[in-house]
């Protein structure tokens, strides 16, 4: 694979019927620090307000790469490699390759991460890109799945002796389904990285 190709991703929301998906093109020279911050903006409703971890199971070989943001003061639990040292075309080498990448440890977001296709760039577009998706990105600190399943019920229903709490938590009304691929905006990775990490691991 050359770097100079794209690679297409389709990301699926774990845990959720209707599901929430986007399917994103993305250039192949970038990190899993560039992944993510792709991925974040394409569900356009995380923030990056919490933790990620991209997990990896690599064949013949016992549990599972962890790739993420490491504790600066090295408490982690586990092993956590820095996402942005790590090419995506090191473990994404294949079509049909996956990863599951969590956010918000708390809430527990699992996405699964495909990788559908190898690409030539196309000349005059704009990558990354998101080229399609369903439905809204359920909002930050609900609670996870079983959250957003309860914050969508009263929500939607003005009878619901919770939906006033609900619309004021939110502020303002939510619609599930209101998702379009060309609302999509992405942030400069590298930016993003001096905003989010600052200092901690130059």
């Amino acid at each position: 694979m050359k770097r100079d190709q794209i690679m297409q991703f389709k990301i699926q929301l774990k845990g959720i019927r209707p599901p929430i998906w986007r399917r994103i093109q993305v250039p192949g020279d970038y990190t899993f620090w560039d992944l993510h911050v792709a991925i974040q903006d394409a569900m356009a409703g995380w923030e990056d307000y919490h933790l990620h971890e991209f997990k990896i199971k690599v064949p013949g070989k016992a549990g599972k790469i962890c790739i993420g943001i490491p504790d600066p003061d090295g408490y982690d639990f586990h092993e956590v490699l820095p996402g942005w040292e790590i090419p995506i075309t090191r473990y994404f080498t294949d079509e049909k390759s996956k990863v599951l990448y969590i956010y918000d440890f708390g809430d527990g977001w699992e996405h699964t991460v495909i990788l559908e296709k190898f690409l030539q760039p196309e000349p005059g577009v704009t990558y990354p890109r998101c080229i399609a998706g369903r439905r809204k990105c359920p909002p930050e600190d609900c609670g996870g799945p079983y959250g957003y399943e309860s914050f969508l019920k009263a929500i939607t229903d003005p009878k619901h002796p919770e939906h006033k709490e609900f619309l004021e938590w939110y502020g303002g009304e939510f619609d599930p389904n209101d998702f379009k691929p060309e609302d999509v905006h992405f942030f400069d990775p590298k930016e993003w990285f001096k905003i989010r990490i600052g200092d901690d691991y130059i």
